[in-house]
């Protein structure tokens, strides 16, 4: 049976992350919560974020320069991942290409799509034009 503390701290949890947009990795999120939340540990934060992944109602967007970073929003929707500085960005107004020709032509059943753009980002790419030359 639950406590409401642990009840209390996993609504915390859930919240801080659908409140983010920068898609935060558990350790990102613990950090973020530690005012609201001084009790709280690293490991109820990744506990609770795998039972949050297991049911579906967060999912892991990526993995950037080895730390996994997740992401509140469910519906179906296209991300970018900087490879320069690693922000994480929805692209809301990109379609999801539709995939059911596939399934039709192997046979299977798709659930679940997810389509992520990978480069370097405004900031990141003008970093790179004003440079200095050698």
């Amino acid at each position: 049976m639950e406590s409401a503390k642990q009840f209390r701290k996993r609504n915390a949890i859930l919240a801080c992350l659908r409140a983010s947009k920068a898609h935060p990795s558990a350790e990102t999120l613990y950090q973020m919560l530690q005012k609201e939340q001084p009790d709280i540990s690293l490991a109820t934060v990744y506990r609770n974020l795998a039972l949050f992944k297991s049911q579906g109602i967060i999912s892991s967007v990526a993995t950037v320069n080895g730390v996994e970073r997740f992401d509140g929003t469910t519906e179906p929707h296209v991300h970018f991942v900087c490879t320069g500085c690693g922000a994480v960005q929805d692209l809301l107004q990109v379609e999801q290409p539709d995939y059911s020709g596939f399934a039709q032509r192997l046979g299977c059943r798709i659930d679940t799509t997810q389509l992520t753009l990978s480069g370097l980002c405004r900031d990141c790419l003008g970093n790179t034009r004003k440079s200095p030359k050698s």
